[in-house]
């Protein structure tokens, strides 16, 4: 087989770019391990900054997000029994949309199909040679494919960035000491908003995927296994940590899926090598506090496909060459804000009543003080591409 550009991977950075580089004139083909059904069922990110709709809606790709998605001006910072609204439109004029990540991969799918887009599911074994030449190629179980550029979008665990030499990349990575046990439930949101809540018990979240359809966090040690979580003993610490002296009341309703996450932050530099380009988790991670993975993807792929048009169309190198850090910039941002968010929310088993304390008084003065909340609510609906 050949094709221009090669991408590793279908999830909403593959997908994307595949997409963006059609409408740019570039072919490609994106392989996935995958099938489409599992592909289009893992639940993943929900949170879909000003930026990514924008994008979305110029792209022709925001239908269904514009009818079925939740427009969020706002949500609150939960502490000492109190909720503290970060009012998000009033300070910046922007809002977030909640719409799952697997939502708009469904979207991207059927667009791609549409438009006789190349996507092969089910492809395994994938191995990426040729790099350093203009002549690339991807070999896996059955076949091979040439191209001209390849890009990986396999997410943190695939395949890509082991291409890179080791003594050109560089990796930076931080572990936190907790994890994140999400659980799916098939019940009414019992807040309009997403809910960030610190407590000497640890972090909680209230968030939604529909009207009918609620997603909540709990912070959990690390090795905790989801064995010994049963759905009274969630919704039980749920109640205990979301409690408000005002009477919050939180809805249950059958449990759909629960699974415990790790947190970590990783990047990877540079995000390219010779004809090789990395894209969203297969490049970096953030902890999932800030909202921020699936939208440094979007950003990552919008950035690429005009740089790959550019080289294949004009043979312009300025733009692949400068990716990287045009990319990184943007990556180390929301790096360092969900690391403020995630230290500001969450108890960590070593932090003592001073730090605690700390944390408070972080929280307070964010929920006080205009040009603090600014400053988050600016990071939270995120900068402009």
């Amino acid at each position: 087989m050949r094709t221009q550009v090669g991408i590793i991977g279908a999830g909403p950075a593959g997908l994307l770019l595949s997409h963006l580089l059609h409408l740019e004139g570039v072919d490609s083909v994106v392989l996935e391990s995958r099938s489409r059904e599992y592909v289009e069922r893992r639940v993943r990110a929900g949170v879909c900054e000003q930026p990514t709709v924008e994008l979305l809606r110029e792209v022709g790709l925001a239908d269904r997000l514009d009818r079925e998605g939740l427009p969020h001006h706002g949500f609150s910072l939960r502490f000492d029994r109190e909720d503290h609204r970060i009012a998000l439109t009033d300070l910046t004029g922007g809002s977030i949309t909640v719409y799952g990540q697997q939502e708009i991969v469904k979207d991207l799918i059927a667009a791609r199909l549409a438009a006789g887009g190349d996507i092969r599911f089910g492809v395994t074994g994938a191995a990426v040679h040729d790099v350093e030449t203009d002549r690339p190629r991807i070999a896996f179980d059955g076949g091979e494919l040439e191209c001209d550029v390849v890009a990986g979008c396999d997410g943190f665990h695939g395949t890509s960035r082991g291409t890179v030499p080791a003594g050109v990349l560089k990796t930076f990575d931080h572990v936190y000491p907790f994890a994140w046990l999400g659980l799916l439930a098939k019940a009414e949101p019992s807040h309009e908003e997403l809910i960030y809540t610190n407590h000497e018990r640890g972090f909680a979240l209230h968030s939604m995927r529909s009207p009918e359809v609620t997603r909540l966090y709990l912070q959990v040690d690390p090795g905790e296994r989801i064995e010994d979580w049963s759905d009274n003993r969630i919704w039980d610490e749920l109640h205990h940590r979301l409690a408000t002296d005002d009477g919050f009341e939180l809805r249950e309703g059958p449990v759909i899926e629960k699974s415990i996450t790790p947190m970590r932050g990783f990047v990877a530099e540079p995000m390219r090598h010779g004809r090789l380009f990395l894209a969203g988790d297969a490049a970096h991670i953030v902890p999932p506090t800030g909202a921020k993975g699936m939208n440094l993807a979007v950003a990552d792929v919008l950035v690429l496909s005009r740089a790959l048009s550019a080289l294949l169309h004009k043979g312009r190198t300025d733009l692949v060459e400068s990716y990287s850090d045009t990319c990184l910039r943007r990556v180390w941002r929301a790096e360092h804000f969900s690391n403020h968010m995630t230290t500001m929310l969450h108890r960590a088993s070593d932090v003592d009543d001073y730090q605690h304390r700390l944390q408070l008084s972080q929280l307070r003065y964010t929920a006080t003080s205009t040009a603090a909340a600014t400053s988050l609510a600016e990071n939270y609906v995120g900068l402009p591409f």
